[in-house]
């Protein structure tokens, strides 16, 4: 289980721009968003991509870069970039399952066949998670679902992120000893 104020798993993927990525080599001053999706599939997801996508430039005016990751192949992960538009937004694919949800927690789900866009859902796809990892790769905040709903809101994480440096509130559910 991923522990607020320990260190992540680093997470190297190819991404659509052809740079790639790598957890570890991020250099964003105040850390990274990683916004885990469950691909192409899912009209949800492309709505909450867009509200990411529209804020960046806030997040990164606090230091805070963004990454939209899915087990999609190349392909999908493209037409998902290309159906949200918008700059800055990099999109990781290729997302091992089993790295999602071994590594870092994720639900995975089985294929309910054609969604309502009319779009195949793969056979094995891995639900939401939306986490901010410290520039030292520790957890800072993070939020799974089993569900494509109801998932936290940008706005608010932008908020949480400006309470944090004003505060310098450390990542909170740290505690492991005897309960």
């Amino acid at each position: 289980m991923l522990m607020p104020r320990q260190k992540t798993p680093d997470l190297s993927l190819p991404t659509t721009d052809g740079a790639g990525f790598t957890l570890s080599a991020e250099t964003n001053a105040r850390g990274t968003i990683i916004c885990f999706y469950r691909g192409l599939h899912c009209p949800l997801c492309a709505t909450y991509l867009t509200e990411l996508t529209r804020l960046l430039p806030e997040f990164a005016e606090r230091g805070v870069g963004a990454l939209a990751v899915s087990s999609d192949d190349e392909d999908r992960a493209r037409a998902m970039q290309e159906k949200v538009g918008g700059d800055g937004l990099r999109y990781a694919y290729d997302l091992p399952l089993a790295t999602a949800r071994d590594d870092w927690g994720l639900f995975i789900s089985t294929s309910r066949g054609t969604t309502s866009i009319g779009i195949e859902e793969p056979a094995l796809f891995a639900e939401p998670g939306l986490f901010l990892i410290n520039p030292d790769q520790t957890l800072y905040y993070m939020s799974v679902q089993t569900m494509p709903f109801v998932r936290p809101h940008f706005r608010e994480l932008l908020g949480a992120v400006d309470f944090a440096i004003a505060n310098s509130y450390p990542a909170r559910g740290e505690y492991t000893g005897d309960l």
